[in-house]
């Protein structure tokens, strides 16, 4: 009887033992509040927006604030993702931010 190697995961990305019943919950819980954070952050840029003088002079920063909306959003939808059943790895595979994508593989070993 042979044995295939199995490739050993960083210690960070090691599976844990036993079932976590509230795991599905806490995970779309999270990804609403996530969603929140992102709602008042929108809600934020558009009043700064809507300033003249502060656009002008802080397009740079407010620029900032669409990439922090748009990082949220991707968080959310891949907790959402895990929480719908979607395994990790693949879940990961529909993070729009390639920065993003490649810190999550990373921290998963890959």
């Amino acid at each position: 009887m042979s044995c295939l190697p199995v490739p050993s995961l960083p210690p960070s990305a090691q599976p844990l033992t036993g079932y976590d019943p509230y795991s599905i919950v806490l995970h779309s819980v999270l990804a609403k509040e996530i969603l929140e954070i992102r709602e008042t952050l929108e809600g934020l840029a558009e009043v700064l927006v809507s300033d003249a003088h502060f656009a002008a002079n802080y397009l740079e920063q407010l620029q900032s604030f669409d990439y922090v909306i748009q990082h949220a959003e991707e968080c959310a939808s891949l907790m959402n993702r895990i929480a719908d059943g979607e395994d990790s790895r693949e879940a990961i595979g529909h993070v729009r931010l390639g920065a993003v994508q490649d810190r999550l593989r990373r921290a998963l070993g890959g």
